[in-house]
C-alpha cells in the first residue's frame, strides 16, 4: 500500500466523519466535490530498478529513469526549500540543479537574530504598547515572529530548508518556560543550525554541544564534577541523548543503515550505561558564557557559547567508545573536543544521519544502496573532508534514487510535514504585507496541526523516524515518520488551514498597529482563470512537478467548468488541489 493510498483512505474517513470539508464558511469550501477522494494513477513512464555493482554504487546502465525538465526542477524546488513559485521554478529548470545548488550554497544567511533585535528596538521604541498589555511577555515571541519572516521572504532558501530538518534532529524546545521567555533562546539557537547548514557535521556538533539553549534543555548547563560527599553525581541527560539522537543512535550500523548484528542475531548496543557515565564526566564545568561569568551562573546569555569552569569539571580520567582514554589533568575544553571527536569519527554518524536528512528532505524509505551513497559522501574523499555537509546534501538531493521518475505504486516518497503544507502555501502564493513583515507567532498553526518549529513535545521531536503506522505500511516493513502526528483530527485542521488562508484571507495572527494584515497574490492564476485546463496544468506543476493523478485532475476540471466568478475559480482549484492526497504525498 502507497502512503497517497493511506493518506486517501485517512482524508476520506475524516471528511465523512466530520460531514464535509469541516469549518470552512465559503461556499467553495463546502461544495460537493472533494478531489480529496480521488484514487490515484500512476503517471506515463516507470521506475526501472537499481542493480548495484559490487562496490554498492548504481552503475550507470542500471540508474532508474530520471525525471526531466521543469518538473525536475519543481521537484527540487519542493523538496529543497520552503516553496518555489512558478517563476522560481522556471529560474532553477534554466540554470540546472548543479549549478542552482551551488548558487544557494553561496548565498549570505538570512539569520533570526536581527529580527528579534529590531523587534526589541520597536518595542522599547513604544511601538507595541497595545499588544504589550494583552501580552505581557510579548517580546518572548519576538523569535517565533522572526522563524516566520524569514521563512516566507528569505533568499537563503536550502539553507532555511536544511535549518528546518536540523532542528528536527538536533531538537530543542520552547516547550519548557526557561526556553520560552527570553527573545533570543531560539532564535539564536535557530541561526546557529543556519550558520552550520553548510559547513561541517563535526563543528555542528560542537557548536550544539555548546550552546546554552542545548545547555538548558538537556541539563548539562551548570552540570558540576561528582561530590560523593554532597553524594551529587554529573548529569547524565545530554551525554545520553548526543549518542542516542545526535550523532551515533542505539545500536551498530552498517554504511547501508542496516543493523549489524551479534552470532545470536540480536542487534549491537553503540554504549552502555558506563559509556553514558564517562561522557557526563566529559559535560561537566559548563556555564553561560558572556559578562560577569560565574558558575553556577544567573546572567543569562544565549547569544554566546556556554563557558567552561574547570574547578567544576572532573580531571580525571575518562574512557571513551572505541578504547579511546582521555588522560587526566587536561582542560575541560580540552576534554569536550575530544569527546564530540570520538563521537564524530564513529562509523555510525554517516549512516544515521545520513538517513534521517533523506527523510527530511526527500523519502521516508530509502534503499540501502541510496543510505550508503549518501554514507560514503558524509565520509569523505580526496576531496572533501569527513563531515562536509555540501557534499552530504548534493548526495541526498541529486541522488539517481532521489531523481528518479516518481512511482505512483510503489513506496517512494514521503508524507509532507503539516508545516511545510503552510509554510509552502504561503511562499508559493506570494504571501506579503503592506509594511513587509509577515507577523505571525504561529500559535494558531501549531494549535490546528500540532507541529511549530523548535516546539516539539520531546527531545525525541514531533515524530521518530522509526515510526510505523499500524496496518499496510508496518506489515511492509516500512516506516512513515509524518503520520505519527497524522489523524482524523489534523486532516480536517489542515483543511480548514488552508480554507482560511486560501479561501477566507486569513493567513497571520498579528493583524493590530503597527503590523497589517497579509494577503496571498492569485494574479498569475488569475491570468489562467478562462482556460481550466490551462489553470490545473500550471497549479499541477508549481505544487505538485506535473504527478496530479487523471482522477484528480478529471474531478478539478468538471468542478471549475461550474464556477463563472474567475477569483473563486482560481481560489476553489487552489484549495482542492492542497487537501487533494495528489499534494499532501511527495513523491
Amino acid at each position: 500500500m502507497t502512503l497517497k493510498i493511506v493518506f486517501t483512505v485517512l482524508v476520506v474517513v475524516s471528511l465523512a466523519a466530520c460531514g464535509g470539508g469541516g469549518g470552512g464558511s465559503s461556499a467553495v469550501a463546502s461544495a460537493d466535490v472533494s478531489p480529496a477522494s480521488a484514487v490515484d494513477a500512476p503517471p506515463e513512464g516507470d521506475s526501472a530498478d537499481t542493480s548495484e555493482d559490487e562496490s554498492g554504487s548504481a552503475t550507470e546502465d542500471s540508474q532508474p529513469e530520471r525525471l526531466k525538465g521543469i518538473a525536475a526542477a519543481s521537484r527540487l524546488g519542493s523538496r529543497a526549500t520552503l516553496g518555489l513559485d512558478y517563476n522560481a521554478i522556471v529560474e532553477l529548470s534554466e540554470v540546472g540543479e548543479e549549478a542552482w545548488l551551488d548558487e544557494q550554497f553561496q548565498l549570505p544567511a538570512s539569520y533570526h537574530d536581527p529580527v528579534v533585535a529590531d523587534l526589541l528596538t520597536r518595542q522599547a521604541g513604544g511601538e507595541f504598547t497595545d499588544l504589550d498589555a494583552e501580552n505581557p511577555n510579548l517580546s518572548a515571541v519576538f523569535s517565533r515572529l522572526a522563524w516566520w519572516q524569514q521563512a516566507v521572504s528569505a533568499e537563503d532558501q536550502l539553507r532555511q530548508r536544511v535549518a528546518l530538518a536540523l532542528s528536527e534532529i538536533f531538537v530543542v524546545s520552547d516547550s519548557i518556560n526557561a526556553l520560552s521567555i527570553y527573545p533570543y533562546a531560539m532564535s539564536n539557537y535557530y541561526d546557529l543550525l543556519l550558520e552550520n547548514a553548510f559547513g561541517n557535521f563535526r563543528d555542528l556538533l560542537l557548536d550544539v554541544t555548546l550552546h546554552p539553549a542545548m545547555g538548558v534543555y538537556l541539563s548539562h548547563i551548570n552540570n558540576a564534577k561528582a561530590d560523593p560527599e554532597a553524594n551529587t553525581f554529573p548529569d547524565e541527560n545530554y551525554a545520553r541523548e548526543v549518542m542516542q539522537l545526535f550523532s551515533i543512535g542505539l545500536f551498530e550500523l552498517n554504511p547501508d543503515g542496516s543493523e549489524k548484528t551479534d552470532a545470536e542475531g540480536n542487534p549491537i548496543p553503540t554504549y552502555d550505561n558506563d559509556d553514558i557515565r564517562e561522557f557526563a564526566r566529559v559535560f561537566t564545568g559548563l556555564s553561560f558564557g558572556g559578562q560577569n561569568r560565574q558558575f553556577p551562573s544567573r546572567n543569562v546569555d544565549f547569544r554566546q557559547p556556554m563557558a567552561m569552569f574547570d574547578e567544576f569539571h572532573d580531571g580525571g580520567e575518562k574512557r571513551l567508545l572505541g578504547g579511546q582514554v582521555l588522560p587526566a589533568g587536561q582542560s575541560g575544553m580540552a576534554d569536550i573536543q575530544a569527546g564530540v571527536d570520538n563521537l564524530f569519527n564513529h562509523p555510525n554518524v554517516g549512516p544515521f544521519i545520513g538517513k534521517q536528512l533523506i527523510q527530511r528532505l526527500v523519502m521516508s524509505n530509502p534503499s540501502p544502496a541510496y543510505v550508503e551513497r549518501v554514507t560514503r559522501a558524509f565520509e569523505g574523499d580526496s576531496d572533501t573532508p569527513r563531515g562536509d555537509m555540501q557534499k552530504v546534501l548534493r548526495a541526498v538531493l541529486l541522488d539517481p534514487e532521489a531523481l528518479a521518475i516518481p512511482d505512483v505504486e510503489g513506496t517512494g516518497g514521503k508524507l509532507r510535514e503539516p508545516l511545510l503544507r503552510v509554510v509552502a502555501t504561503l511562499r508559493q502564493l506570494g504571501v506579503s504585507s503592506p509594511d513587509g513583515f509577515y507577523a505571525n507567532t504561529g500559535f494558531f498553526v501549531q494549535e490546528q496541526i500540532q507541529q511549530h518549529p523548535l516546539s516539539a513535545p520531546s527531545v525525541f521531536n514531533f515524530f521518530q523516524p522509526t515510526f510505523r503506522p499500524a496496518g499496510e505500511v508496518a506489515q511492509s516493513g516500512l516506516v512513515a515518520p509524518e503520520f505519527q502526528i497524522t489523524n482524523s483530527g489534523t486532516v480536517v485542521s489542515i483543511s480548514n488551514m488552508v480554507d482560511a488562508g486560501v479561501l477566507g484571507g486569513f493567513v497571520n495572527d498579528l493583524r493590530r498597529e503597527p503590523f497589517q494584515q497579509a494577503e496571498l497574490d492569485f494574479s498569475d492564476y488569475l491570468s489562467l482563470a478562462d482556460d481550466p485546463e490551462a489553470l490545473v496544468d500550471r497549479l499541477d506543476l508549481v505544487f505538485t512537478y506535473q504527478t496530479l493523478s487523471a482522477d484528480t485532475r478529471t474531478v478539478l476540471l468538471d468542478s471549475l467548468v461550474e464556477i463563472d466568478d474567475p477569483q473563486t475559480r482560481v481560489q476553489a482549484a487552489i484549495y482542492w488541489l492542497l487537501i487533494s492526497p495528489d499534494y499532501a504525498v511527495e513523491l
